[in-house]
């Protein structure tokens, strides 16, 4: 049986704009670039390491290795990266665009290039989710509504999971960031073209300082992850602080319904007790009361008072201890010691503190 050597689809990007696409063997990239196997399994989703003077980077879906010379995109293809590849990426690094790092090297260019990129698609998804959960808010958290919409509640919950998992990129994305900035070889070792050029090296220790554009470039894009993640929590908080508002109005409803339940039961009982009379009546026994016509006024009018009477003491009852208590008066101790302390911080005027 034949066996096919694994190969990558590789788009590459040189500094004066060819881009150029092809497929090679993984072990044949491998001695082009100076780099081990072990080099380009990308088992981590979110890294940027230096290795033998190329940098390698993975960004979720974008895998790509950075070279004084060149940049590879490996297995773009079924990623939804096309289109960035050919209209903005290309432009960009060839001095088209707008990235800061024109007057530096190819690799600064190649980075930012990547990881703005990258704040870029964090910032379409927050974008994506920000408008819905604040539309569900809206329509959720409103007293006047007895019952809440599942269908709201259930898209609130996707949003929720997505800012989740939006935070945990987030994250990821400054801890590599940030596992950088706190080592100064680190840095160093992203800085390509400096240790590659003699010439390059020699400008940098007279002029520009390659490490510290390098140590810039890294914060700069550590403080826009760091704003969105600001604002992806600001958005978990008020989902938390929306579902304690509707728990409360749904609480609120509820004890509403709970109390006139209860007002109509007491009704009820009131009604039933005094009804009894009635009954009673109604039994066909024979008494002297059937032959006076004013009996029937008389008790069906005790019947009502009865049971009016009843019902207003049950209503009374239901207030006294279902009401709030007014506050606790000031105890006369403490009312003591506040008046004197009062008089102790009285200014005086024409003085001073």
């Amino acid at each position: 049986m034949s066996s096919v050597a694994p190969a990558f689809v590789v788009m590459k990007f040189e500094p004066n704009g060819n881009v150029t696409t092809f497929e090679k063997k993984k072990t044949e990239l491998y001695q082009e670039i100076g780099l081990q196997a072990r080099d380009l399994r990308f088992q981590h989703l979110t890294s940027i390491t230096a290795r033998n003077n190329a940098i390698i980077l993975r960004m979720e879906s974008l895998k790509a290795v950075i070279t004084p010379s060149c940049l590879l995109v490996l297995d773009y293809r079924g990623l939804g990266l096309e289109k960035w590849l050919v209209l903005d990426l290309r432009p960009q690094l060839s001095g088209e665009g707008s990235l800061a790092t024109y007057s530096l090297p190819f690799e600064f260019r190649a980075l930012e290039a990547i990881l703005q990129h990258r704040v870029n698609v964090l910032q379409t998804q927050l974008n994506e989710v920000q408008p819905q959960v604040l539309d569900c808010l809206n329509s959720l958290v409103d007293p006047k509504l007895l019952s809440a919409d599942r269908s709201k509640l259930h898209m609130l919950l996707l949003n929720s999971k997505s800012l989740s998992e939006m935070e945990t990129d987030i994250k990821v994305f400054k801890d590599s960031l940030l596992k950088i900035l706190d080592e100064d070889e680190l840095i160093d070792e992203l800085c390509l073209t400096k240790w590659s050029d003699p010439q390059v090296f020699e400008e940098s220790s007279f002029g520009i300082d390659h490490a510290e554009e390098m140590e810039l470039l890294l914060e700069n894009f550590f403080m826009q992850a760091d704003e969105l993640g600001n604002k992806a929590r600001e958005l978990k908080d008020l989902i938390d602080d929306a579902e304690n508002v509707i728990f409360i109005n749904l609480d609120s409803h509820r004890n509403v319904m709970m109390r006139l339940n209860l007002q109509l039961t007491m009704g009820t009982f009131s009604v039933s007790l005094f009804g009894l009379m009635g009954v009673a009546f109604g039994m066909n026994l024979e008494s002297t009361f059937e032959e006076d016509p004013r009996v029937f006024w008389l008790v069906t009018g005790f019947m009502f008072l009865g049971s009016g009477l009843i019902w207003r003491r049950l209503l009374s009852f239901l207030g006294r201890h279902l009401e709030p208590k007014s506050s606790a008066p000031i105890p006369p101790i403490w009312r003591k010691n506040q008046s004197s302390t009062l008089k102790q911080t009285d200014v005086k005027p024409g003085k001073r503190l």
